[in-house]
């Protein structure tokens, strides 16, 4: 079986709406795949998800871009990718550093009490969030998983009114502020850029 371009990206599924984007905007030769984004409820099982997939992949490969942060693996996906020489991971600790920049990390000096969301989380927050967490069968677990949040900053990728919404929505079920950075998807392709474009 032969692959259809040198490299591919295996990325979370929340992601590869956007990367998809990326890739297609600047007409790279990529080869896209994506894990259920549900994983990010049990981060330990990133790890093995990530590997089982590889195991398919690097047969057909080059190089494999991993669309993940360490989110929440507490490195453990990293000491994974260590054995790979052709396996590289996107720069950062999740998708909310990858898309915020270094206005993520100045909004974690100024408030560590901020919840992020992103479109794929602000679409999928009842799904993921409130079902995921079992908040829909004890609501009562809510005041406990969210007690420390301040503020709430979606990080919008889009215009789109509809996710506007819904990250009001959300910032309305946990009682917290919404502020919105218009991010786009410019710090992420950049990212992405010096990974795909590096000759194989």
């Amino acid at each position: 079986m032969q692959a259809e371009a040198p490299q591919a990206i295996l990325t979370c599924g929340a992601l590869v709406r956007e990367i998809k984007q990326i890739i297609r905007d600047r007409g790279w030769q990529v080869d896209l795949y994506a894990l259920p984004p549900i994983l990010h409820n049990t981060p330990e099982k990133i790890p093995a998800a990530v590997a089982e997939q590889l195991a398919r992949l690097r047969p057909l490969y080059h190089r494999i871009i991993v669309g993940y942060g360490d989110c929440g693996t507490g490195g453990a996906l990293d000491r994974l990718l260590a054995r790979y020489p052709d396996v590289v991971r996107l720069p950062g600790p999740h998708c909310y550093a990858m898309y915020g920049g270094e206005r993520f990390y100045q909004q974690m000096e100024t408030e560590p009490g901020t919840y992020f969301l992103t479109d794929y989380l602000a679409r999928n927050f009842r799904r993921l969030v409130i079902k995921g967490n079992g908040l829909d069968r004890d609501p009562a677990m809510q005041d406990f998983l969210f007690a420390n949040y301040r503020a709430l900053v979606w990080l919008a990728q889009s215009d789109d009114p509809a996710v506007a919404t819904q990250a009001q929505a959300a910032a309305t079920t946990l009682g917290l502020p919404l502020t919105i950075w218009h991010t786009g998807l410019e710090t992420l392709a950049a990212l992405l850029e010096p990974l795909v474009t590096t000759p194989v």
